[in-house]
């Protein structure tokens, strides 16, 4: 049985990101969302409102699971997990550029466990999180860009 880890700080959750998870569950067993804290950013949700978000995005795949992941390396969760890949999303040469030295590093602290890099689908290619989140943070419309329950979720943090 093979087992993938997709984790990231998913603030939030955008459809590119429910894509990979989508298209990982046709190449792997099990799929673990880590929802990972990530400490040089400021973050919209908090992990348990990022957690159960999440969870109700994927509730319809199959043997894709949620937990929170504070503390630690990502590759080391992994191991735990008994996961043998670790997914890793690419919307850029940029993005390739920073995890592929995050790959290369993780290969040093355990040679067994493989980065997959997916490339994002082209239409979500543009999307990222923190994009999202600053063009809502000025009311603009995000709403092709992430589910809609989570959606309703930014649109009632800006309205605080």
């Amino acid at each position: 049985m093979t087992k993938a880890l997709y984790a990231g700080s998913f603030d939030p959750l955008t459809n590119g990101h429910l894509d990979i998870i989508k298209r990982a569950t046709r190449l792997f067993d099990e799929v673990v969302v880590a929802v990972a804290t990530n400490t040089t950013k400021k973050g919209l949700f908090t992990a348990p409102e990022k957690k159960k978000m999440i969870e109700e995005a994927v509730k319809d795949l199959p043997h894709v699971t949620v937990l929170d992941h504070s503390g630690g390396l990502t590759v080391g969760l992994a191991k735990e997990l008994g996961a043998s890949v670790m997914i890793r999303g690419i919307r850029t040469v940029k993005d390739y550029e920073y995890e592929v030295g995050i790959a290369a590093m993780n290969k040093t602290q355990d040679e067994e466990i493989e980065t997959l890099f997916m490339l994002a689908d082209p239409a979500h290619s543009f999307v990222s999180s923190t994009l999202v989140r600053e063009v809502a943070s000025f009311q603009g419309d995000v709403s092709k860009l992430v589910p809609a329950h989570i959606n309703e979720a930014i649109k009632e943090k800006f309205l605080r």
